[in-house]
């Protein structure tokens, strides 16, 4: 039988021989200027062979060398044992009894060695963080799942992985290739030498080293001034669409999630009524407010809502349907409306878009292809899907409706453009996360088009570029009124000194009884933009208050590699506007 079927030989040989895995050191993370800012530490685990443990194994002189109890000793051999725990369980190959231990834990079981037949330590890495920071997008490594075993045979029980965040999109190449050693026992299991002189061993790779374009400096910045805050903070390099930072708070100490107490405080974390786990930048999604009306003013140019030379009358508060929430002269062209946040005449153009033609004749069919050409137009900015093509973790795709969401509450004749006026000035409906935001921003910036936001720092991203099909003439419209915001508008108060800074703020309603949300977005220089920035303060109120200027600090601190209002920068971060949120 055996010369058709060799089961019964590689049986034999898994008996024989003893697999002993070389844990290779996890690839390093290194921000955008070369600054490590992911290393690894070592660390050991203690493992025992099942069957070696019946000669004559001196348990309480082994539970004594490592400080532990025997009701603990016996505990983890039945865990070890249980096969719905540990499915991966053979009495002939080392089992982890304890992991994450120092040198200092270990020391003495390293010199008593020869008393503990079966025992072996096997020397691993944990991650180290030079910073305290950038939690969410790192990611953190733990413990393989059964799924992961499942799905990669790379992987044995009590191997570890990148759990989430960067460490989880690219673990592949940070978790390298683990070696081996083949070593022959006899019958009795004890170690008799390498096999066949090492022929067949293989050394370990280290992980792949990975070059991100974060900004150190810059996150450190962001995180700051989010202390004390529900928010985040997101930063792109609009030619490349790198993130120089990605910060959302309440957050945590990465090295929370390392060794031995991940277990707890991942726990602590996950049942935290804050939702420290959550990723605003990327998962929570917002009404963006006043920052969309630059993408309405751009979707109705190019659509022939309006044109550039398009004047429409403001009331102020008395406005109807929609008030203006400043007070400014009367007509208002669209560069004003841009500069002063006019409400009423985002409305009209909006308005005037969705009706051109046809207006509500034929059962509505052209009205909702207007808006079906309206929706597919702001889509291309990035905003109210995914994107698919981003290392990013865990990404929400946000809402932009389609006509089917209005037909299904209205009925398909039963809507119109004053029943959606709340979507011409980016509320209603209408749900941005802070990463899509800061994308608008970038893609303004860039006149018409965005490179898909990423972590890695690659060239081969540019190909991953994506355009609007609006005219560039119409973003240097746009882009001049972002500039009269902060020379003349809502941002002057807080425009940093000598740096041509474009911008729009926004505030967004939270819903009844809160407090609204802060909300800015912008780019700077005007002409060659370097950055592009979103904030989002959660019930904080105006955009102008505390969104704008922490934007307008990350701006001055990329471009001048410094900040002088300090004065600003001190009441900023020292501003307690949720009691609730403390440094985890």
């Amino acid at each position: 039988m055996q010369l058709f079927d060799d089961s019964t030989r590689k049986k034999a040989d898994s008996n024989a021989i003893l697999r002993q895995y070389i844990y290779p050191p996890r690839g390093l993370i290194y921000d955008r200027n070369g600054k490590l800012i992911v290393s690894n530490q070592p660390v050991y685990e203690v493992c025992l062979t099942m069957r070696e443990l019946r000669h004559k194994f001196d348990t309480v002189a082994f539970c004594q060398t490592l400080n532990i109890d025997t009701t603990a000793f016996n505990n983890r051999i039945r865990q070890i044992k249980d096969r719905r725990i540990n499915r991966g369980y053979s009495y002939v190959t080392p089992q982890v009894f304890l992991s994450n231990l120092s040198i200092e834990d270990i020391a003495a079981l390293q010199e008593n060695m020869y008393r503990f037949s079966g025992v072996s330590i096997n020397k691993r890495t944990l991650r180290s963080y030079t910073y305290p920071m950038a939690a969410h997008l790192l990611g953190s490594v733990g413990e393989v799942s059964q799924k992961d075993l499942d799905n990669d045979a790379y992987y044995t029980a009590g191997d570890y992985a990148g759990r989430d965040g960067l460490e989880r999109t690219y673990e592949k190449q940070l978790r390298g290739k683990k070696g081996v050693k083949l070593l022959m026992r006899d019958f009795r299991g004890k170690i008799k030498g390498a096999y066949k002189d090492g022929e067949y061993d293989e050394e370990a790779e280290k992980g792949e080293n990975l070059t991100i374009g974060l900004d150190y400096k810059l996150q450190l910045l962001a995180e700051r001034l989010l202390q004390g805050k529900v928010g985040s903070i997101v930063a792109l390099e609009p030619s490349t669409g790198e993130v120089l930072a990605l910060a959302s708070n309440p957050s945590w100490n990465p090295e929370m999630l390392v060794g031995k107490q991940r277990s707890t405080n991942y726990n602590i974390l996950l049942h935290d009524s804050i939702k420290p786990l959550l990723n605003r930048a990327t998962q929570a999604m917002y009404p963006p407010g006043s920052t969309f009306k630059t993408v309405q003013a751009l979707v109705c140019l190019q659509n022939e809502g309006i044109t550039p030379l398009t004047y429409y009358p403001c009331s102020g508060k008395n406005s109807l349907p929609i008030s203006c929430t400043h007070s400014h002269g009367s007509p208002v062209s669209l560069l004003s409306a841009i500069e002063q946040s006019c409400n009423p005449y985002f409305w009209r153009a909006f308005q005037d878009m969705l009706e051109k033609g046809g207006g509500y004749k034929n059962q509505h069919i052209y009205f909702r292809e207007r808006y079906d050409l309206w929706r597919e137009s702001v889509m291309r900015f990035g905003l109210g899907s995914r994107f698919t093509d981003s290392d990013i973790a865990d990404l929400r795709g946000g809402s932009i409706p389609k006509t089917s969401f209005y037909d299904k509450y209205y009925g398909v004749t039963g809507w119109k453009a004053i029943t959606i006026r709340s979507l011409s000035i980016g509320q209603g409906e209408i749900l941005l996360t802070p990463l899509q935001i800061a994308n608008m921003g970038a893609t303004i910036a860039n006149g018409g088009y965005f490179i898909t936001p990423h972590l890695l720092h690659a060239d081969t991203m540019l190909l991953h570029r994506h355009e609007t099909n609006i005219k560039k003439e119409y973003f240097d419209l746009v882009k001049e009124g972002m500039r009269r915001v902060m020379t003349n508008g809502t941002g002057r108060h807080f425009k940093p000194r000598d740096i041509e800074m474009a911008g729009k703020t926004g505030t967004a309603q939270a819903g009844k009884d809160k407090k609204d949300h802060s909300i800015f977005m912008g780019f700077a220089p005007v002409d060659k933009p370097q950055i592009a920035v979103a904030v989002v303060i959660e019930n904080s109120g105006f955009g102008a208050t505390w969104a704008g200027p922490m934007a307008s600090l990350i701006i001055e601190q990329y471009l001048n590699d410094t900040i002088e209002r300090t004065d600003l920068l001190e009441r900023l971060e020292n501003s307690q506007l949720n009691k609730d949120v403390k440094r985890r």
